[in-house]
């Protein structure tokens, strides 16, 4: 329910009537009100609504509360000023007061939440309701909101069209009529007030009813008869009621009471009698006579009047209004110095750096360090808190003070931070500032490097973030500083799509990648990239799984800022393409837990949630992979536009598609993010411009498509990216040129071929050789098939094996063997259901029914715990044995033990190399495969 209206027209007055009567109906009532001093306080309007709840509460009962959310929104809701140097981002924090707020209306429901003045609310606590707010219907909930349209800030737009997105309007109040009016005149001063008297007060006051109970009660004061005869003094006393009237009214009451309104003014919501007696520089008895003359003149609230008599040490104006007018009417440059003041005081009251900070802004640089450190003490706060551009203000404010020499540089760079996310081009002016001082640590040095390298490599600007830490290699003297800036390097130099000499490079890293032992951060990044590096160049997967293990050592942390979550999730994804989907699943659950627990719920958790889907579609998971896939892009959507994460999610979720025969929703998705009409600078997986020709293929527009994957392969080629696991260009253009110039397409397949068995995994091979059965004569397909079916039998790729499986019984059918097709086609139909590949069940169905065969139901169960005898053969091909005395053993032909270790190989996500880790390792017998099919589990 939304109330808008100008001031003074009874917002104010209708939320407290909401809350008399949800209270009157045994509701919880949570509310907050926004304060024009206090818009720059991030979650503060956050804090008032939920503090009345957790307030009686012990850190132990919290931490029972919030759960795994504690860390992340603590800070926020004011319980803690942030521990340690965790600092969620935006959407982390905005994620968790949802749940906290999802909570308490299950757990008080039904539940009222109400807020006043909310264009004065902070800009945090704005964006978290208008996110919010879409939940209210589902939950027992009322959301009741108050504000002013004309003086909502700009940046606020949608907040105030959340009432029309849900299909109602706003209650627009309008000034009260003549005769509404007259009801408050002849309450206030009697029935014997006549309607000129009457007519004229909704005159002078426009209708606006706050102005006309004021002015009701002046002529009450004055013991005016409301009669034509005192219209003259009517008007009088309304030029009084607002403004300069107003101003005058409260001077009139002396110096004592100016003061002491002038502070409670400046202090806003943290106005006590002390505090405001303290700013104003009044004395005990001098501050108590000014607090009774302004209650009495209407200024101030009166707590008695209001039922609130223990909190007589609070102050509250009587209507923002006159808070507005009192604040407007002190000098500018006496209220600088109150603000000062005000500052000193709170801190000494020991209410936290954010709320001196606040003070803090309104001053006037004077080179004072005790400012410095208060407001770089509150940019920290607001950091923890999740609140960036707060964080930015304050840094913004120290600077100009200026710090003294030997803190200009970090707080420089603490300034480049609070913008990395948001704002990284900002970043770099300022991080490149702070390397410039003359004055700077070694340490921090090393930190504003990397982070510049961040932010550049964010920019869009990769050669700039190699070279910049390619410099502070040369110069850096500290041996692990020198290693931590080459890895950055390596690093950058892999993600360039405009790198010159990419074999210079890979041969240098594994040069120095040979010397080093693991020891230290700096030297399993460099082993992992050595590990990726090999893999994308199609070395042989060995050697690119012998560099992944040496690089998770101890492990490879996610969430270390120092760092970086980019050489993690390459070795990750280096297990994938490696035939081992399953340990890629496995650190990618690890790393998403570790992202959602310190609250990166931005572009981290976009990638984290993209690339797992990724691994589900290389296993053939068709359906979990695209949901997982669509809330990666849903946050990268929700993170910004053109942003990396969409393109890896936009052209996963591409490829899903289309291996689910849904063609047009896949050209849709396309247009809508205008995919392929710009190339990114950045290196993308899977390659954007190859998922763009395997969308023109899927549509029949071979000659586009052949022009984009000739680009695509002029511009690896040169850079050695020559593993087909990696990008299949050649491949898909062997089938675009298969009808045009069938002997280019069979040298390229055949070249595909080559590179895949140099790779060696079996999907790798297999996927060639089923493109190379494709451009090949008729009767060469059914050879070429059959074997790439047995390939692909020995791997995890389950959709792989399903197309090739079907693939193989139609060349068997089109050759005059019904009963060998059938068998295959019925293969391929049970993978295919299991996979979600619609258009591949629909494809093996048609086929079946032409060999006169009536398709048997096929298996849906695709459970991932191995059966007794599954876990059996299993042993016994990880330790080395082969089919056929697996067959022996068994009792079984050969094609049965096959059957039963392709089942093996989908459920764990490996292959045979990955069995000995999965069955012999410490966990063995209680190992039942890799988790649910389903994504990760939200903390």
């Amino acid at each position: 329910m939304v109330f808008a209206g100008p001031a003074g027209l009874g917002k104010t007055t209708l939320l407290n009537e909401v809350r008399r009567r949800a209270l009157a109906r045994g509701c919880t009532v949570l509310s907050a009100r926004g304060g024009e001093q206090e818009q720059g306080v991030a979650f503060h309007v956050v804090r008032h609504l939920v503090q009345p709840v957790l307030a009686a509460g012990s850190e132990e009962e919290h931490r029972r509360t919030l759960g795994s959310w504690y860390d992340i929104v603590a800070p926020a809701v004011g319980l803690v000023a942030g521990a340690g140097n965790s600092s969620p981002d935006p959407q982390g924090v905005r994620d968790g007061l949802d749940w906290i707020a999802t909570r308490f209306a299950v757990q008080h429901a039904p539940l009222v939440v109400m807020l006043d003045d909310a264009h004065w609310a902070d800009a945090e606590s704005l964006a978290w309701l208008t996110g919010f707010a879409p939940r209210v219907t589902e939950l027992p909930m009322l959301l009741v909101v108050a504000y002013r349209p004309d003086e909502l800030p700009a940046d606020a737009l949608a907040f105030g069209k959340l009432a029309e997105r849900h299909g109602s309007r706003p209650f627009d109040l309008a000034p009260l009529t003549p005769g509404a009016i007259s009801r408050i005149v002849r309450d206030a001063l009697g029935e014997d007030a006549d309607d000129a008297f009457c007519r004229e007060t909704w005159a002078v006051t426009g209708g606006n009813p706050f102005e006309a109970v004021e002015l009701a009660a002046r002529v009450a004061d004055r013991g005016l008869k409301p009669q034509l005869a005192h219209l003259p003094e009517l008007r009088e006393l309304a030029s009084a009621v607002k403004g300069g009237g107003l101003v005058e009214r409260l001077e009139r009451l002396g110096p004592s009471a100016v003061r002491f309104a002038w502070g409670a003014a400046v202090l806003g919501a943290e106005a006590s009698r002390s505090r405001a007696a303290s700013v104003g520089g009044l004395g005990d008895a001098e501050s108590a006579d000014a607090v009774t003359k302004l209650r009495e003149a209407r200024i101030l609230a009166d707590p008695a009047r209001d039922g609130n008599e223990e909190d007589d040490d609070r102050l509250e104006f009587f209507h923002p209004l006159v808070s507005t007018a009192v604040y407007r009417a002190i000098p500018a440059a006496f209220r600088v110095a109150m603000h000062g003041q005000a500052a000193a005081v709170i801190s000494h009251a020991g209410l936290g750096a954010t709320a001196a900070a606040r003070h803090l802004l309104e001053t006037h640089p004077e080179s004072d360090p005790w400012v410095v450190q208060q407001l770089s003490e509150a940019a920290r706060d607001y950091l923890r808190a999740g609140a960036p551009d707060a964080a930015r203000r304050c840094l913004t404010r120290a600077l100009r003070e200026p710090p003294a020499m030997e803190d200009r540089a970090q707080v420089l760079f603490d300034l480049g931070c609070s913008a990395l996310l948001t704002e990284p081009a900002i970043t770099v002016n300022h991080l490149r500032a702070a390397l410039d001082e003359p004055v700077l640590d070694p340490a921090l040095r090393e930190a504003i490097v990397y982070r510049l390298a961040q932010a550049l490599g964010h920019s869009d600007r990769m050669a700039e973030a190699a070279r910049t830490v390619a410099d502070a290699a040369r110069w850096a003297t500290d041996a692990r500083t020198r290693l931590h800036m080459q890895a950055e390097q390596f690093m950058w130099n892999a993600f360039r799509a405009d790198e010159q000499d990419s074999p210079a490079r890979s041969r240098k890293l594994a040069r120095l990648a040979e010397h080093l032992t693991g020891q230290g951060t700096a030297e399993r990044y460099i082993m992992g990239l050595r590990a990726w590096d090999a893999m994308v160049r199609g070395e042989p997967a060995a050697t690119a799984l012998e560099w992944a293990e040496k690089a998770l050592g101890d492990g490879l942390p996610w969430t270390d800022e120092q760092w970086g979550f980019e050489v993690p999730v390459l070795v990750a994804l280096t297990f994938m393409y490696c035939d081992q989907p399953g340990r890629a699943e496995e650190l990618f659950q690890k790393g998403i837990a570790e992202c959602q627990d310190r609250g990166w719920r931005g572009a981290h958790l976009s990638f984290g949630y993209t690339l797992l889907g990724y691994i589900r579609y290389r296993r053939g998971r068709l359906d979990s992979a695209e949901t997982l896939v669509r809330d990666g892009l849903r946050i990268a959507d929700r993170v910004g536009h053109r942003v990396l994460a969409q393109y890896f999610a936009i052209g996963i979720l591409i490829e899903i598609l289309l291996a689910r025969g849904r063609t047009e929703e896949a050209e849709e998705i396309a247009t809508t993010y205008h995919y392929g009409d710009i190339v990114p600078s950045a290196v993308v997986y899977p390659d954007s411009q190859t998922v763009h020709s395997e969308l023109l293929l899927a549509l029949g527009r071979r000659r586009e498509a052949q022009q984009q994957l000739v680009r695509v392969g002029e511009r690896l080629e040169p850079r050695g990216m020559r593993n087909p696991a990696w990008c299949p260009w050649q491949l898909h253009l062997a089938r675009a040129k298969a009808a045009t110039d069938p002997e280019k397409a069979r040298e390229l397949a055949a070249e595909g071929v080559r590179r895949a068995r140099r790779f060696g995994t079996p999907s790798a091979v297999g996927q060639a050789l089923h493109a190379m059965a494709e451009v090949s004569p008729v009767a060469e397909r059914v050879a070429l098939l059959a074997e790439a079916v047995a390939h692909l039998e020995c791997s995890p790729s389950g959709h792989d094996l399903a197309s090739a499986l079907i693939d193989h019984g139609v060349a068997l059918r089109r050759s005059g063997l019904p009963q060998d097709a059938a068998e295959q086609l019925h293969r391929g139909l049970e993978g295919a259901v299991q996979c979600g590949a619609d258009a591949l069940v629909s494809r093996a169905r048609e086929e079946l029914d032409a060999t006169g065969m009536w398709p048997l139901q096929p298996r849906t169960a695709a459970a991932d715990s191995l059966t007794v005898q599954e876990r059996t053969v299993a042993r016994w091909a990880a330790r080395g044995w082969s089919n056929a005395r697996i067959a022996e053993a068994l009792g079984t032909p050969d094609p049965v033990v096959t059957r039963l270790l392709s089942d093996i190989y989908l459920k764990v996500g490996c292959d045979q190399t990955g069995l000995p880790r999965l069955l012999e390792g410490p966990d063995s017998d209680t190992y039942a495969g890799p988790g649910p099919s389903g994504g990760p589990a939200e903390s």
